[in-house]
């Protein structure tokens, strides 16, 4: 896969003034919509100035007589510290052994009692303020008792790209069916179920400050991962069998963490917060890669999100067609970002044409054809309303009465009879999935600042030093910002994007860079080999060019075996919908791996 910009390898351990403006480089180059921040203090444990930022390529074995790192000690699994709690998996009992509250690293980040999200948009008490948000529930199925290959299913619960606190889905007493819930799924397959909590964006820190903020999630995956290889050898299941699964923002992060494997760019980070395989000189003995990823409507690429959201309900004049265009020309001028940006990605289309702005929509409607005939083919029962006819949308969220509402097809002529797509309109198609949620505001992911915007829930404040509330983090928003004492844009630093972007403490550009897996595929990092991508067809949430550009991106990945992307049929933005598919799919790449290794190491 051909990519236009600069990769870190092992030079840049001896040159990081050359490595920094070798990234300048590369982002003026691109036109990347990243933004700044004006600390080093990406994480809230402070990261050693000396500590190396480079790419590390495959892991060798951890050399003999080393030894043992007392951080890793303290990390021990103890294989005895159990309870047996019974479930109920399709009208099945199952015996389940539950290794509770495992805190995967040694320095976890404090956080305070009272968080924000609890009921009516309140606060919430958490009861494990010492490590709540850097552990780990593990369920092991009775089949799975003393069984060292089978596979770990690694749940990462993070939506919108919030902190996510220690959750259990499985739980006693509860009953599971197979063929809807993953969970129940998982245990009936034999896998080693794994819900891991993960710090990110609106969390507290004891000392209120916000140490969430990015890469942290990334880097507390990593270290979950290398937990449970440090472990591999005491633990049930294989961690050479890792499977992650996340939807939104839980999608972005399985995603990163499938597309970084056994980079050192985050090594200072997991060293910080005392993560297995770092020893005392900063250098990884543990590897972070992983299997497979099962990734749902990933909201990833935030640094270009902006501009593909604008381009997309632009270009065919969506906003001005369903009313929902209250800031023309801002949507007009981030939307002119997205070719300059699309070209540089060098991408191309499964039959060799390159993936440009130019041709986009007609891609876009190519897998929506394709989605569509995938469906009709699934099920003789399978129908597609006529031109003419209605959708029935089914929705409502947890807590709330489920609805219907239909929806006129005027977008879609199918043969059902012959299980094809005889046309769709473009304009009316992208109307449709807007008539079922409102687009988001303008920018739609960086709008915190900009034009006064002071109450917008958008990914703003995963930015920034722990000690500042939020930061652009894309050109036009900062560029943009008019919220004085904010800290952010122009009003408060006298400077414009490409000046501050210029300043060697600057470290937005790299939060940006170590949470998108599209700086990652193709590059030194070890790439998962196994891929299951999906986004709804109805997906309003994020631009359909995300997800696509990934696949093409996996596609070029030589690195990549076993590619599975499509989008879902009817599908708005949501998650396991199509539980017998992905497990199936996820026991046949089982099975072609065959019997795992033992977990490598570093050397």
């Amino acid at each position: 896969m051909q990519r236009l910009y600069v990769s870190f390898g092992r030079d840049a351990l001896t040159d990081p003034a050359g490595m920094r403006e070798g990234r300048r480089a590369a982002r003026r180059h691109l036109l990347r919509g990243v933004a700044v921040a004006g600390s080093l203090a990406l994480i809230a444990v402070a990261v050693p100035a000396t500590a190396a930022v480079a790419d590390s390529g495959a892991a060798p074995s951890q050399s003999r007589g080393r030894a043992a790192d007392p951080q890793d000690a303290a990390l021990a699994f103890d294989s005895a510290a159990y309870t047996t709690i019974t479930v109920t998996v399709d009208g099945q009992p199952m015996n389940v052994r539950r290794y509770k509250e495992l805190c995967y690293v040694a320095n976890p980040v404090a956080a305070a009692a009272q968080q924000p999200g609890g009921p009516g948009g309140g606060t919430t008490t958490i009861p494990d303020t010492a490590c709540g948000y850097q552990s780990m529930n593990v369920f092991v199925p009775e089949s799975a008792f003393g069984n060292q290959q089978a596979p770990v299913y690694f749940a990462v619960n993070n939506s919108g790209w919030m902190a996510s606190y220690l959750r259990a889905s499985v739980t006693t007493g509860a009953s599971y069916d197979s063929s809807t819930s993953n969970v129940g799924a998982a245990l009936k397959a034999g896998y080693v179920f794994v819900d891991v909590a993960n710090r990110s964006r609106g969390l507290i820190g004891a000392d209120g400050s916000s140490p969430g903020k990015a890469p942290a999630a990334v880097v507390d995956a990593k270290a979950a991962v290398r937990y449970l290889r440090l472990n591999d050898a005491a633990m049930p299941g294989s961690a050479e069998r890792i499977v992650v699964n996340g939807t939104s923002g839980g999608g972005a992060l399985a995603s990163i963490l499938g597309a970084s494997g056994n980079s050192g760019q985050y090594d200072p980070y997991l060293a910080a917060i005392g993560a297995a395989g770092i020893d005392a000189r900063g250098r990884s003995t543990v590897r972070d890669d992983v299997f497979a990823v099962n990734a749902y409507c990933p909201i990833t690429d935030l640094g270009n999100a902006d501009a593909a959201y604008e381009w997309l309900y632009n270009v065919l004049a969506t906003r001005d067609t369903t009313g929902e265009n209250p800031s023309p020309a801002d949507a007009a001028a981030i939307a002119a970002r997205f070719p300059a940006y699309e070209k540089s990605l060098g991408l191309r289309n499964p039959d060799g044409s390159r993936l440009t702005a130019a041709n986009m929509i007609d891609t876009i409607e190519k897998e929506v054809i394709r989605s569509a005939e995938t469906y009709l083919k699934a099920d003789p029962a399978h129908t597609i309303p006529p031109l003419g006819g209605t959708f029935e949308i089914r929705s409502g969220g947890p807590g709330s009465p489920p609805t219907t509402k239909s929806y006129v097809n005027d977008w879609i002529d199918v043969d059902n009879a012959g299980d094809k797509v005889l046309s769709v309109d473009m304009e009316k198609y992208l109307a449709f999935v807007v008539a079922q949620a409102a687009l988001k505001t303008t920018p739609a992911f960086d709008a915190v600042g900009v034009n006064g915007n002071t109450t917008s829930g958008t990914e703003t404040n995963l930015f920034g030093p722990p000690d500042q509330k939020y930061l652009n983090y894309t050109e036009y928003s900062w560029n943009h910002n008019d919220v004085a004492g904010d800290g952010s844009g122009i009003d408060d630093t006298g400077l414009t994007w490409d000046q501050y972007t210029a300043k060697k403490t600057t470290t937005v550009d790299d939060q940006v860079r170590l949470i998108n897996p599209m700086d990652f595929v193709g590059t030194r990092a070890d790439t998962a080999p196994n891929w299951y991508v999906r986004a709804g067809t109805r997906d309003r949430d994020t631009a359909f060019t995300v997800s696509l550009n990934l696949d093409r991106a996996l596609a070029a990945d030589k690195q990549v075996k076993n590619l599975d992307y499509r989008l879902a049929w009817n599908q708005p933005h949501a998650g396991n919908y199509d539980v017998p598919e992905a497990m199936a799919w996820i026991a046949e790449a089982v099975r072609k791996a065959g019997d795992p290794a033992p977990s490598g190491h570093h050397g």
